[in-house]
């Protein structure tokens, strides 16, 4: 038996094991960035069982883990699917051959943009954020952020991100693996 054939049986395994065992998820397949849970990206409701440690399901998820195991039918999947359900928002981060589904919790929604660079020469406006120092200052937090990778969007150092809370970002570093961005990103003072 060859690895393509092993691994579509162990999807059709982890189907027949959510329908037992999972709750009903939403499913969507986003055509982009923009809207990735917009009613036209729906398709068919499917069960999934999540796991945080590992498949075995033995222990319960921690603080500040934003990533889970899936037990759901793979060969519905792609990567960068959303599911919606009692777990809450997670996007496919993987579907690695002969391995588990790996799923990443969305707890914001979030917008990018890319602040339009000045021309000219001379006296230009200050962009940057600043920092007094002062023994008192309340340190900047700064966040890890998972993105799915979309075709044609690039993201960079500088760019903005804006959460569903009004919360601004600075992304400080812009690394896209194979399981998508992965982004470190300063608070930025408002």
């Amino acid at each position: 038996m060859d690895g393509t054939t092993l691994n579509s049986r162990v999807w059709a395994g982890y189907a027949k094991a959510a329908k037992y065992i999972g709750t009903t998820y939403q499913h969507y397949r986003p055509n982009g960035p923009n809207s990735p849970l917009a009613a036209g990206n729906r398709l068919a409701d499917m069960p999934v069982s999540l796991n945080a440690e590992d498949p075995r399901f033995a222990r319960p998820n921690v603080y500040g883990k934003a990533t889970w195991y899936a037990v759901a039918d793979g060969a519905q999947l792609q990567v960068g699917d959303y599911i919606v359900g009692v777990e809450g928002t997670l996007f496919v981060a993987a579907l690695q051959q002969l391995l588990p589904i790996f799923m990443v919790d969305c707890n914001r929604t979030v917008s990018l943009l890319r602040p339009a660079q000045q021309s000219g020469v001379g006296a230009q406006g200050y962009g940057g954020g600043t920092d007094v120092g002062l023994p008192g200052d309340v340190k900047t937090p700064w966040w890890i952020v998972l993105l799915p990778q979309w075709a044609g969007v690039t993201l960079r150092t500088s760019d903005i991100i804006t959460d569903d809370l009004g919360r601004r970002y600075v992304i400080s570093s812009a690394e896209l693996t194979d399981l998508g961005w992965r982004l470190t990103a300063m608070q930025a003072q408002t």
